[in-house]
Parts: structure tokens; C-alpha cells; sequence
């Protein structure tokens, strides 16, 4: 059960963190000026579980097969590129933007697609794949995708009520600093179990 619970709370506020200034904080802001909050959050869900499941399944695969001090080596200086990534910044193209703006499907439906392919290949994938590799699937799993959505939730909540102005430097250097600060964790517990 502890093992449970701290891949809960890791999963939980790495991804969260990861998720802030994100694309897809973007393209739920873009899909709740056009849909209601909660077929927007629904759909959001649907997607993050299923594209974190097969995450948690390539991290899990990955942990079991390789030494533990070289995956936590790896994870480190991947957390170090995923900080370098958010300081890049990421923005909606057009496509993703008129995909958002002109969909006439079911709410979910659309969102749960749009976000579906947004989330493929993503920081917050390889960074639950990541995850997976040090701590339990199933606490990953559901960490990452709670961690997703709330900071989703958290986006449209504050894009609604200050017109959609987030404060996108201050979230942008706060995360790569918190990515920073995990990196730099793994890379220290990777040299401990190495040497």
C-alpha cells in the first residue's frame, strides 16, 4: 500500500506540474470557450487514462527488465530535458487550434480525440513512462491521469474566471524548476545505487 500511495503522490505532482503551460491546457481552454466544463473535463479523462495506461505499460515493461540505477540515471536527465522542454514553451498550432474551434461532434467525443492524438508522444507521456519505470503501474497510472485532469480542471477554471490570461511565464519557469529538481534528485540516487 505505501508503495501504492507514493507512486500516487509522485505521479500525481509530476505530471501536474508537467501539464501546467502545457499544449493541452491550451486546447482545454479552447475547447471550454465552445463546450461546457464538464463534457470538456469527460473527455479530457477518457483520453488521459487510456494514453497513461499504455504509458505505465511501456514504463512498467521497461522497469522490469533493467537495472534499476541506470533507469533512475535515465530518468533523471530525462526530468533535466522535460524542464529544458518547458522552458521552449509549447503553443497550439493552427490545425489543433481549427480542430478545437470547429468541431460540431459530441463534446466528449471531440475532446476525448483531440486529446487522444495532442497527448501521443508528449512530455507528459514519456514523463509517465518515466514514472512507471521507478514506482508501481497502477499508482502511476492513476496519479499521472488525476494529475493531468486537475491541472486541465485548474486552467479552465482560472482561463474563465481572469479571461483567459494565465500567468504563462511564472508557471513556465516554476515547472522546468520543478523538473529541474527531480532531475537532479534521480541523477543523485542513480549515482548512490551505481557506485
Amino acid at each position: 500500500m505505501e508503495g501504492f500511495l507514493t507512486a500516487l503522490a509522485v505521479s500525481f505532482g509530476v505530471i501536474f506540474v508537467a501539464e501546467l503551460g502545457d499544449k493541452s491546457q491550451l486546447m482545454a481552454l479552447t475547447f471550454a470557450t465552445r463546450f461546457r466544463p464538464w463534457p470538456v473535463l469527460i473527455g479530457i479523462t477518457v483520453a488521459t487514462a487510456v494514453v497513461h495506461l499504455v504509458s505505465v505499460g511501456v514504463g512498467y515493461g521497461l522497469g522490469a527488465t533493467l537495472p534499476t540505477g541506470w533507469i533512475a540515471l535515465g530518468a533523471g536527465v530525462a526530468f533535466l530535458g522535460f524542464g529544458a522542454w518547458t522552458l521552449r514553451g509549447d503553443s497550439l498550432t493552427e490545425e489543433e487550434r481549427g480542430k478545437a474551434q470547429r468541431t460540431t461532434r459530441s463534446a466528449v467525443v471531440a475532446v476525448s480525440v483531440a486529446f487522444f492524438l495532442a497527448e501521443l508522444g508528449d512530455k507528459t507521456m514519456l514523463a509517465t513512462i518515466t514514472l512507471a519505470t521507478q514506482h508501481g503501474w497502477f499508482g502511476t497510472w492513476i496519479g499521472s491521469t488525476v494529475g493531468m485532469v486537475a491541472a486541465d480542471a485548474l486552467a479552465i477554471l482560472v482561463g474563465r474566471m481572469l479571461g483567459r490570461r494565465l500567468p504563462e511565464r511564472a508557471i513556465k519557469y516554476g515547472a522546468a524548476a520543478l523538473f529541474a529538481v527531480f532531475g537532479v534528485w534521480l541523477i543523485a540516487d542513480a549515482v548512490g545505487q551505481l557506485t
